[in-house]
């Protein structure tokens, strides 16, 4: 937007100047020589564009002196034109800002997306990730050249851009944090993720802000800021390495699950909404309507623990979480069957 804006300004001001010399002949020509203003409008276009009609009326020595000067400010008006104008053709500047303004659009028509706050090398990996489960995202980032590489690794897919301080209230309004299902605060400071979760969290309380933690000891202050999680890479990658260890075939069968080309599985969370078809009814009805993905365990409402397992004849209830393995079109199939869509 600051760019069309910035566009709009220089286009603004040549026509200021245009109209400005117009007006200025027009006005030169009818107190020095008493011409009507048709008269002198008309002598001033022409002298400007020059294009070599004759004499409106006779001229006075003053009137050819005024000519003479105005034909000269009108080959340097063109000169301005004309160079301001390849200015923004040549610089992409009209292109980009109607391309952006066209992104902030398609932003305006988001809803239940995620916002990704950097566009460093965690970034890229969420939004790849996202991406493969077909989720839509706006990334942010101060810096455009920045947000371009991410593009170029990211390559093409529904996903959105915008440039900006993210922890700032109008860059998050225009990623569309009102509407947004969540956030990952991905910045390379710590300072900077904890006044993302607090400026998400004042403009959308019940966003969920997932931040990540560059230094030891800042936990709890993320937590503090509005963080729902704190993930700190180093302690994740420590663990990564453990597991290559001593459990290498389990790590094994985990990456064979994200890399796959052929297919996108995933462990997915589906909740049980309160009108949802299957509540009261028993696991093994959702089983049975839903023969591809694997249900592996099971979040009671309001617990934080977790049934492994479950038997079938245990009743669904509403506010359920079922953690589920399988194919990302059959995991969206059947939470559009347990929501009732």
């Amino acid at each position: 937007m600051e760019q069309l804006a910035r566009v709009r300004r220089r286009i603004a001001t040549l026509l200021g100047v245009i109209l400005a010399v117009l007006a200025g002949g027009a006005a030169g020509y009818h107190f020095l020589e008493g011409w009507p203003w048709l008269d002198a409008v008309y002598m001033t276009v022409i002298t400007l564009g020059t294009v070599g009609y004759e004499e409106t009326h006779p001229l006075s020595s003053g009137g050819r002196v005024f000519t003479m000067l105005l034909i000269l400010g009108g080959i340097a008006l063109m000169t301005y034109a004309f160079s301001t104008i390849t200015a923004i053709i040549v610089e992409g500047e009209l292109a980009g800002a109607l391309k952006r303004r066209r992104m902030q659009k398609e932003i305006g028509r988001l809803s239940g997306h995620y916002i990704v706050c950097g566009s460093g090398h965690a970034a890229g990996v969420i939004g790849s990730e996202l991406l493969h489960t077909r989720r839509e995202f706006v990334v942010i980032d101060v810096d455009q050249e920045a947000l371009r590489r991410f593009s170029e690794r990211l390559g093409a897919g529904r996903y959105f851009t915008v440039e900006g301080d993210a922890a700032a209230d109008e860059t998050l309004r225009a990623a569309g944090v009102a509407r947004a299902a969540g956030i990952f605060a991905v910045l390379p400071r710590d300072q900077d993720n904890a006044f993302v979760a607090l400026s998400a969290k004042g403009l959308n309380p019940g966003i969920r802000v997932v931040s990540a933690q560059k230094e030891l000891g800042v936990r709890e202050q993320l937590l503090r800021s509005g963080a729902d999680r704190v993930v700190n890479p180093e302690y994740i990658g420590g663990l990564r390495m453990v597991s290559e260890m001593i459990r290498p075939a389990t790590v094994g069968f985990l990456d064979a699950m994200i890399r796959e080309r052929g297919q996108t599985v995933r462990f997915e969370e589906v909740g049980v909404p309160s009108g949802s078809p299957f509540v009261g009814r028993p696991l093994e009805a959702l089983r049975a309507a839903a023969a591809g993905p694997l249900l592996v365990a099971l979040q009671p409402a309001g617990s934080g623990s977790y049934e492994i397992n479950p038997p079938s004849s245990r009743p669904i209830a509403a506010g359920d979480a079922l953690v589920l393995l399988g194919e990302i079109g059959q995991l969206e199939a059947l939470r559009r069957g347990v929501g009732g869509l």
